[in-house]
């Protein structure tokens, strides 16, 4: 393929709701000239926020973007499943006579610390016998897919009204908050899905340098960008801060 310029950096979006991650992309590159892009790792269209996009040369970088830890906040409403983990699919009731207290949610999530094994939501981009899982699903022919083993660094109930728990975590790669919303409700003997999930930073990039799309110009320059260079002395900065065993 040929692109039309050779516009080389990182751009830090906050993507919008409902938006897909690929469309942002898009709309994005469209706006940089038709610059070679990629991005970082997906946002569902429910989520919001941190979206990392890379330009020219910087997209040899997005395996090593993709490899760094994420943070999010998440609502989960403990009332009901769904079927797809969001409050996109449809809702299953579940009836709860006595709602679990404060101190129950905080324990149980302890549990989800450290790695884990969890089984990715059945709607969602990974292969299956050469097709997304979330295309064989919408088919109603939902993959079951198998557990595999993430990383939680951080995670803590920041706020909790019956039947919304607010949870913020940080995470290694491969994690799904759907997921968690869902096994946390498994683990309560509640209901469980995102009501509202937003990426908070990948890696070193965090919400407070990100820009949305109606933020940016219409011509995307060098200057709306991180240079590639900066980029990548940020992400081994955060790297090895985040090696550092706490005192």
């Amino acid at each position: 393929m040929r692109y039309l310029t050779d516009l080389t950096g990182i751009l830090v979006l906050d993507k919008d709701l409902g938006m897909s991650s690929m469309r942002a992309v898009e709309i994005a590159r469209r706006r940089a000239g038709r610059a070679k892009a990629g991005h970082a790792g997906t946002l569902d269209p429910l989520a919001t926020g941190v979206l990392v996009i890379a330009f020219g040369r910087a997209t040899k970088a997005i395996d090593l973007l993709m490899a760094t830890e994420k943070r999010y906040e998440t609502d989960v409403d403990l009332s009901a499943f769904t079927t797809t983990d969001d409050r996109e699919g449809e809702r299953r009731e579940v009836m709860i006579a006595n709602p679990p207290a404060r101190e129950k949610v905080e324990s149980v999530l302890q549990n989800f610390r450290g790695t884990i094994s969890q089984r990715p939501p059945a709607f969602s981009a990974i292969h299956v016998a050469g097709k997304r899982a979330y295309q064989l699903a919408r088919n109603d022919a939902p993959p079951e897919l198998p557990p595999r083993a993430v990383a939680v660094h951080e995670i803590a109930l920041m706020a909790y009204d019956w039947p919304i728990a607010r949870i913020s975590m940080r995470t290694g790669k491969g994690f799904y908050v759907r997921s968690l919303a869902r096994d946390l409700g498994v683990a309560l003997g509640t209901g469980g899905h995102c009501a509202t999930l937003r990426r908070t930073a990948v890696g070193p990039f965090t919400d407070r340098l990100a820009r949305k799309l109606d933020e940016l110009p219409e011509a995307i320059d060098e200057s709306c960008l991180i240079p590639l260079e900066t980029a990548l002395s940020a992400m081994a900065a955060k790297a090895a801060d985040s090696a550092t065993p706490s005192p």
